[in-house]
């Protein structure tokens, strides 16, 4: 099948797995042994534009700040001795192509990172029986709104990181039984052509285990559950001068073994 075309699951599944992405987590492990044996009908064309993030409205999103140490060192910080953790609103969810709206004033910011969505309930995970508890990785971004995110006596990074279509992700779920080692990938960005961040995933501070396991010590992690691991170096944010995307700017992200987003950004409104 080529990326441009796809199975209807509802369809071929005879009804057994319905239209809604988001369910399919609840009922992974039938999901994945279905698509490993079904004979599934050939695929039909449609318009890349349509696709929406591989889960679009997770009970629960984990972010993971300052977990590479050179972004760690150009933020100004030490590296961490534990977990930096936030959230990113699911409201705040959109595709992998297409425009997203900028907050007026604003200085918003890209942050490309590995994303993994939970195919199991986890709960007190030892990190070596994490993997088995993640349905798939894609590609996402931590877009950030720099003044709001700093302009209180403390950082508001939850709110300032959702606003609308902040989260996008995609284009694709891939399982981790379809990658080489899925510990090691590279992942990056370019704006309007120019690459502004590039790493590996194997500099993590904590890896994508570690992150499960010390997550799940607090509290379940849930089916359809989204982890954003952290960014690399390279943010506008830490630049000399400072950068940040203006209305017409083009953000390409990518992790490999994934594929790329494609956004283009608008001039907005509203509060910032």
């Amino acid at each position: 099948m080529k990326d441009s075309e796809a199975v209807d699951v509802e369809k071929a599944s005879d009804g057994r797995f319905g239209p809604d992405p988001q369910s399919v987590y609840a009922d992974w492990d039938a999901f994945h042994d279905w698509a490993r044996h079904a004979t599934l009908p050939a695929g039909e064309s449609f318009d890349l534009a349509e696709l929406g993030p591989p889960a679009p409205a997770p009970r629960q999103v984990f972010a993971i700040g300052l977990n590479y140490r050179d972004h760690a060192a150009e933020s100004g910080y030490e590296v961490p001795t534990d977990l930096t953790v936030f959230t990113k609103f699911p409201a705040s969810f959109t595709g992998p192509y297409g425009e997203i709206a900028l907050p007026d004033g604003g200085m918003t910011d890209w942050e490309v990172e590995l994303v993994a969505i939970l195919g199991r309930r986890a709960e007190r995970v030892d990190e070596a029986d994490a993997w088995d508890h993640v349905a798939g990785l894609t590609v996402g971004q931590d877009l950030s709104e720099r003044i709001s995110q700093t302009r209180g006596s403390a950082p508001q990074f939850s709110l300032a990181k959702s606003f609308a279509g902040f989260s996008p992700t995609g284009p694709w779920l891939v399982t981790p039984d379809e990658f080489d080692d899925p510990t090691d990938l590279e992942l990056g960005c370019s704006l309007n052509g120019e690459k502004v961040q590039c790493a590996r995933t194997r500099d993590l501070i904590y890896s994508l285990p570690v992150l499960i396991s010390r997550l799940s010590h607090v509290l379940p992690l849930l089916p359809g559950d989204v982890i954003f691991t952290g960014t690399p170096a390279g943010v506008g944010f830490s630049r000399e001068p400072q950068r940040s995307i203006a209305p017409g700017d083009d953000l390409v992200s990518y992790v490999e073994g994934i594929g790329e987003m494609r956004h283009r950004f608008v001039a907005g409104s509203g509060a910032r």
